[in-house]
């Protein structure tokens, strides 16, 4: 199992440190391809929300896999390698796998339980497919990582609450207002976030929503959608901006931007105007959510008086984001089991090639003595050599037939694969054999996966960074 993560979040690093590794879309590839240029990963795929950063690798040497990416990642947010290992966190193996299911499961997000996260980690992993980063290895651990959070999703209470960074942001600027009815809403982007930002201010019954986006079609459709709800809703470009805010009660941001969309001149000339025209009462105060990563709203904005933030550190510290000890206590036994299950998996496909390599040598070795036979007893009956073929055959089938039963079964506990490095060195099994078996059972809806390093076979794995 050579599975490398390397990751920063909520839980390892402040906002500052998330906005400077924060990755959008066009960067991922980038930075995926040049951890790809090493010969030493193999596999890669980015998971990059509002509150993580973590690079999931196969890679051939722990050490060096980790100082490549590691070295990318301090590159790409221009922190030194001392400051960003000061908040990473390094998992390998069985503890990356652990990792990821958590992660899937809602079990270590800002809001415990959120769905959200479900759907990141399926267009993370539909990214790297489409840009043919994934082989077998990431392939085979997404799949099962997804199952895994629909499976606790599912069977335990854990999102019972329905929460996510969205609505515990929502109900923080409720108390705050003391209610959001017949409020005036402005909502900063219209991708998925923005959505989820609209749905819940609708059932939160405000009067007005504001879409704003920087693609005017999108903003559209997101208003539309809003109407047909019953709520009135308009959507414009950015460029109208300080007219939305003037108008605002409650503002929720979540655009992907790499750098603040609303800066504190925004703000400022906002509120002069709402006073002016007696929009903004004095007991009510202005609630801005930036849920955005990096931060849509200029941190300097905080420091407004009438204006109240609410971020993703404020969200993560309010009791709601945080579901029913009982609930999280059954996800992490399904968690646990859904590990197990999949580390012995892992370890009896491993083993299999070498099996099936050590058949393939059985049978050429009787294949040749048979041709051996043949040129010393030319005169023997068809029915004879035949007779003889079946008990040559027989014998080497009830030979093989419970060592390499025993080693699959021996195969699936902890550090099996040793089993399978003795069974190479006993009958001399070349390991390059045993790799072309592995190659031959590439799962065929892999299309997307890469080869084993700079040089190898990329009919059956090819490496995008290769091309």
């Amino acid at each position: 199992m050579s599975i490398l993560l390397f990751g920063v979040s909520h839980r390892s690093a402040p906002v500052s440190v998330l906005e400077q590794l924060s990755l959008p879309e066009s960067d991922q590839v980038k930075v995926v391809d040049r951890i790809l240029q090493s010969p030493l990963v193999t596999e890669a795929m980015v998971l990059s929300t509002c509150n993580r950063v973590e690079v999931y690798a196969v890679v051939d040497a722990f050490h060096g896999g980790l100082a490549v990416i590691g070295q990318v990642l301090s590159e790409h947010s221009r922190m030194s390698m001392g400051e960003l290992t000061k908040h990473a966190y390094v998992r390998y193996s069985e503890a990356a796998v652990e990792h990821l299911f958590a992660v899937a499961s809602g079990l270590d997000s800002a809001v415990v339980g959120e769905q959200q996260v479900l759907g990141q980690v399926r267009r993370a992993y539909a990214a790297a497919e489409a840009n043919r980063t994934v082989g077998r290895v990431l392939h085979e651990l997404a799949q099962r990582a997804l199952s895994v959070g629909k499976r606790v999703h599912s069977e335990t209470a854990i999102d019972a609450a329905g929460s996510s960074v969205v609505s515990v942001a929502l109900q923080m600027a409720e108390r705050k207002l003391g209610t959001l009815a017949d409020k005036t809403a402005v909502v900063i982007g219209a991708g998925a976030m923005g959505a989820l930002s609209a749905a819940q201010l609708t059932r939160a019954g405000v009067a007005h929503v504001h879409v704003l986006n920087r693609s005017s079609p999108r903003g559209q459709r997101l208003a539309r959608k809003i109407r047909e709800s019953g709520v009135q809703a308009d959507a414009h470009t950015l460029d109208r901006l300080a007219d939305a805010l003037a108008d605002a009660d409650v503002v929720v941001s979540c655009t992907g931007a790499v750098s603040p969309v609303v800066s504190l001149a925004d703000v400022h000339h906002a509120l002069a105007a709402a006073q002016r025209s007696g929009v903004q009462e004095a007991t009510h105060p202005l609630v801005m959510c930036d849920l955005g990563m990096p931060r849509d709203i200029d941190p300097a904005v905080a420091g407004l008086p009438g204006v109240w933030v609410v971020d993703v550190d404020r969200v993560q510290h309010e009791p709601s984001a945080h579901a029913a000890a009982a609930d999280v206590d059954a996800a992490r036994h399904i968690v646990a089991a859904e590990v197990a299950a999949y580390l012995v998996g892992q370890r009896m496909a491993e083993v299999t090639p070498t099996v099936t390599a050590l058949r393939q040598r059985a049978a050429e070795v009787v294949e040749a003595e048979l041709l051996r036979l043949d040129n010393r007893l030319p005169g023997l009956h068809s029915a004879q050599r035949e007779e003889v073929a079946r008990t040559v055959r027989r014998v080497v089938d009830k030979l093989l037939h419970a060592p390499t039963v025993r080693i699959k079964q021996l195969a699936s506990a902890p550090g099996g694969d040793s089993y399978a490095e003795a069974l190479r060195e006993l009958f001399e099994l070349d390991q390059t054999a045993v790799d072309a078996v592995a190659t031959a059972g590439e799962l065929p809806v892999v299309s997307s996966g890469f080869d084993g390093g700079m040089h190898a076979h990329r009919a059956a794995s090819p490496k995008r960074s290769a091309e």
